[in-house]
């Protein structure tokens, strides 16, 4: 410990991301990226882009992504904020919208980023248990609170909670800030976004990451009413009043505008999920009902972590978590369809 840290920096337990291993010739299956490319028409933006205004500034607002998602979601570019990355977009969040004095609420399986933020900004949390389907107890949730947040499809469990039960949430705690994480939501899901003209409370966070194959451009949103958006704004423009690079605008608004890109590759992953699935059931795996762009997977006689290892030693790396309620599951992302075969036979010879 450095005698020049800031004091509360010794007790604060960083994340740790997902394994990016250098060794080629994987088949890397633990990050949950898009085995699809981004929209072509993004990275031609991206690449006229590229010339001498570099030197200049980007727009602050970033008003032309800001545009282009409020376009594809009907909304207003005041009900819309952009940042770097939504694990950003959720750090300004937790910082302008979560610091009440009273605990957070989230899952007990859930997104491992959001305990550590309420550790960097001194926020009180409980984590109520899903139940035994790995599922949220909205009842669970009417109970005093500082906010509400969740993954929908949750992480690292793939559970998607429908808009009713999104709305009864709403309902019982109009007084609270309720964030919906919707990393995944585009592999099978609605989004909340639908419901932000009527609750007011309601916020709903995306990426660009997973459905629109952008995970190294770092771009998140967020939607919700211009009251939550405006805090969004000033914590944003008291901490980095530039978080989006002219790359990043322009390529990120043109992946909102290529929907056929979009939906051709988001329905090749969703379809290679189905495939993974049944090729998992056939090796006597128990696979979670899942909306994301990966599986949560179990096997009733064999450990999660030697097979997690036995999957390594032949080239496959998954994601293998060691918290108590899910540490015999491996969390497997789709992959393009050569490599999820080569994940089930790797399986099969185990």
């Amino acid at each position: 410990m450095s005698k020049f840290w800031s004091p509360f920096v010794k007790d604060l337990v960083p994340y740790v991301p997902g394994e990016q291993p250098k060794l080629s010739k994987l088949v890397k299956l633990n990050t949950n990226e898009n085995p699809y490319g981004p929209s072509p028409k993004a990275i031609a933006a991206m690449q006229a882009e590229l010339n001498d205004s570099l030197r200049l500034y980007p727009d602050p607002n970033g008003e032309r992504l800001k545009q282009a998602v409020a376009d594809y979601y009907g909304v207003s570019t005041a009900q819309v904020f952009v940042g770097n990355g939504s694990d950003e977009v959720l750090a300004h969040a937790f910082h302008g919208l979560f610091q009440h004095g009273k605990p957070l609420l989230f899952p007990d399986v859930t997104y491992s980023f959001y305990p550590v933020y309420c550790g960097l900004y001194g926020i009180e949390f409980e984590a109520l248990p899903l139940d035994e389907r790995f599922q949220i107890r909205v009842q669970d949730y009417a109970r005093p609170n500082g906010g509400i947040i969740f993954p929908n499809p949750n992480a690292p469990t793939g559970c998607l909670l429908g808009l009713a039960a999104i709305e009864q949430l709403l309902q019982a705690n109009p007084d609270s800030v309720v964030l919906v994480d919707e990393a995944y939501i585009d592999f099978g899901g609605e989004s909340a976004i639908a419901l932000v003209d009527r609750y007011p409370n309601l916020l709903v966070s995306q990426t660009l990451s997973k459905s629109r194959s952008l995970a190294g451009l770092r771009v998140g949103l967020a939607v919700g009413h211009p009251d939550l958006i405006e805090a969004l704004e000033r914590i944003k423009n008291s901490f980095n009043s530039y978080p989006l690079d002219r790359l990043a605008i322009v390529g990120a608004a043109a992946a909102f505008e290529d929907r056929a890109w979009f939906e051709q590759t988001r329905q090749a992953v969703i379809a290679s999920r189905e495939e993974v699935v049944s090729g998992l059931q056939a090796l006597g795996f128990e696979v979670l009902p899942s909306a994301a762009n990966f599986v949560f997977a179990r096997h009733p006689q064999r450990d999660a972590a030697e097979l997690a290892a036995g999957l390594r030693e032949q080239g496959v790396i998954v994601r293998h978590f060691k918290q108590a309620r899910i540490s015999q599951f491996l969390r497997i992302t789709i992959g393009a369809p050569e490599q999820n075969q080569a994940l089930l036979e790797a399986l099969h010879g185990l």
